[in-house]
Parts: C-alpha cells; structure tokens; sequence
C-alpha cells in the first residue's frame, strides 16, 4: 500500500505568459492573450501539496499537516502570495510562470524543508475548480441528461525547449472538437462514432480519450456524470469507476501514551477534550475488466451501496468513543483511511485501487495499491 497526505494551501498573484525568444506572434500562439498582459493579468491559486511515507504507529500521522502549511506557507507567503511572478520571483525571470512551471518550482523551494523528515513531498499539483451544477432527467434507463465534467490531463515525459503539452491554440481546438461533438446532443442518436453502442460514463470517457489522443499528448480523462461519481480512462488501457460519499463525525486527536503537555503540543486545537468534528468526504476508485457489449466496469448500485455500508458505523458517532477502530490508536486522517481500506476493499472483492479522504477542503489522505 502506498500512503500520501495532501495539504491544499492558495494564493494569489499575477503573471504575465510570455516567452522572450517567441516573437509576439508565437507568444499569442503558444499562451493564448495572457501573453499581451504586459503588467501582468491575476490569478486565485489553489496548490496541493503530497507527500509519501509510512505514518508513525505511535502518533499514527504521517506528517503534521500544520507543519506543512506552516513551511510551505512561508515560502508562497514570501516569494509567490501577491506577486508579479514574472518580476517579484527570481525563478521566473528567464522561465514562462505557466501552471506547469510553478508547480516544479513550488516542489523544487518545499521539498528541501522537510529533507530530515520521514514524510517525503513526492508531488504539487494544482487543484481544477469543479462545475457545482447537476442535473438529472428522468430515470437511467429512460432519455435522461447530465451535466458532464470533464478533465483532460496530458502529459510529456521530457520538457523541451518549445512546449511539450501542446500549444494554447491545440488545446483550445481540441475542447471546441469536444463541445461541438458531445454538447447539447442525444449522444445515442446525434453522435455518428457513439449510435449503436452503450452509452455509459466509462464508455464515453474511453471515447474522449481516443478521439483527442491523436491530437495532444492527452495521457487521462476523467468524466464525472454527477459530483459523486465519474469515471476515468487512460492511455495505458487502465479504465476505473470513482464513487464519493460525505459523512459526518466527531474526534479527538489524542495518544494515550503521551501526557497532557506532548498531546496538546503536537495536536493542538483538535486535542480538545471535548473533540470537534468534520464532514469526511471518502472516495473510492475500483479497477476491473471492461464489459464492451454492456460498456459497463461494474454495477453503480453495488459500487454505492458497498462505500455506504462501510461509512455506516461511523456516520454521526465520536470515532474514538464510539467505535471499535480508534479506541487505542488515535483517529487520524491517516488511520481512518487505513480502516477504512480492508472493510471496503473485501465488499468490493479486492477491486478497490485507490480510497482518499478528505478531513477538509485542504486536508486529503490517499491510500493506494501498488
């Protein structure tokens, strides 16, 4: 099993996508018309920052997740929130502040921080704002609608001088091919590639996914045809089925080894002798074999119904009180999602690839199969 924890920090700058060596014309191609914001044009970061390790059995963390924000922070504090990265951030003097750009930089200025701990940040990526909206028109079985979302990732595996992901005006085309095929239609009679066929989230994801691999070096697709459920194709072949399901709960961050005085030093607020409580979002992603004559990965019913039996004895109960999984070790996030894996993984018959939880919107723990 491998272990991440992710913390989710934001800032705002701004920055201005442009390449020196590029005449203003293949500035416009390659960034589109941020590359004419002379002074700069704003933005809201949300940045994720992962880390990989084996948790300690005593404390049962990871990695203090104030610890993350509190170095971490000061670096965005000083160096990224509300500058003109081109100007106020050495690193993007001679280097376009693209998303992509940032990302290694942040990963390259945080990791030496936390180079003597057993936590190891493996990962920063930013966070894609979701669609809130859905809506669904009658059964499945009947003409019905969704609102899809969808999530392209591409992805290049050396980083050249010119830019590896595909221009601005490529990625730009490739999502208007996408809308013009697939928005506002009856995907089993206005879409030509698609009549005949089932018309499942999986399905159409794998669709996605081949009709833009030619174009772009597009690596992932995931679909989600509601907020709690999407489906995601790879080019390796790989195609998974995600269900998330919100619950809530009560805890008390507390070791039963250490005093008072070490408890309140390492947990601080979320020591409270009278606990306090999150809405936990979990997420469970399953793999398996691909039906092509249903286009089905697994049952939708079965895959809801084994993630909300296994939230069951946890939903509105103190979890160290109250439950059998935390009365001598302390309920963190890391140890709640290692609880979680087994009951979860044996009613799904050890299909379940990847289970994250979220304590909150910054605060993401994920377990996966290796």
């Amino acid at each position: 099993m491998l272990l991440t924890v992710s913390k989710r920090v934001e800032f705002s700058a701004s920055r201005r996508l442009f390449a020196e060596k590029f005449s203003a014309e293949e500035n416009r191609k390659f960034f589109g018309e941020e590359s004419t914001a002379r002074y700069g044009t704003g933005r809201n970061y949300v940045a994720y920052f992962v880390f990989s390790g084996q948790p300690d059995p005593t404390t049962g963390m990871l990695i203090n997740i104030s610890e993350i924000k509190e170095r971490a922070g000061q670096i965005i504090h000083d160096r990224y929130d509300h500058r003109f990265l081109n100007e106020d951030n050495p690193a993007f003097r001679d280097k376009v502040p693209t998303a992509e750009n940032i990302c290694r930089q942040l990963l390259e200025d945080v990791a030496p921080l936390f180079g003597g701990d057993p936590a190891r940040l493996v990962a920063v990526h930013p966070h894609l704002s979701a669609s809130e909206n859905e809506k669904l028109f009658g059964i499945s079985t009947a003409e019905h609608g969704h609102n899809y979302r969808t999530r392209l990732t591409l992805r290049a595996d050396s980083i050249p001088p010119e830019p590896a992901l595909g221009t601005e005006e490529e990625i730009s085309s490739l999502i208007h091919l996408f809308r013009t095929q697939l928005d506002h239609k009856n995907l089993n009679r206005d879409v030509d590639a698609l009549r005949g066929k089932p018309i499942t989230t999986e399905s159409l994801s794998r669709f996605i996914l081949q009709s833009g691999s030619g174009k772009v070096p597009l690596s992932r697709v995931r679909l989600h045809e509601r907020d709690d459920f999407f489906a995601e194709a790879w080019n390796d072949g790989g195609l998974f089925l995600g269900m998330r399901e919100a619950f809530s709960a009560a805890h008390r961050l507390h070791v039963l080894s250490f005093s008072d005085a070490q408890n309140a030093e390492l947990f601080g607020k979320c020591n409270n002798p009278r606990g306090h409580g999150h809405r936990y979002v979990a997420e469970a992603t399953i793999g398996g074999e691909y039906d092509e004559r249903s286009g089905a990965l697994a049952n939708f019913e079965e895959l809801r119904d084994a993630l909300g039996r296994a939230l069951a004895p946890w939903r509105d109960k103190h979890l160290d009180l109250e439950t059998n999984e935390f009365r001598d070790e302390p309920s963190t996030g890391e140890n709640i999602v290692r609880a979680l894996w087994p009951r979860l993984d044996t009613a799904l018959q050890q299909r379940l690839l990847r289970l994250r939880l979220w304590e909150t919107a910054n605060n993401r723990f994920t377990l996966r199969r290796v």
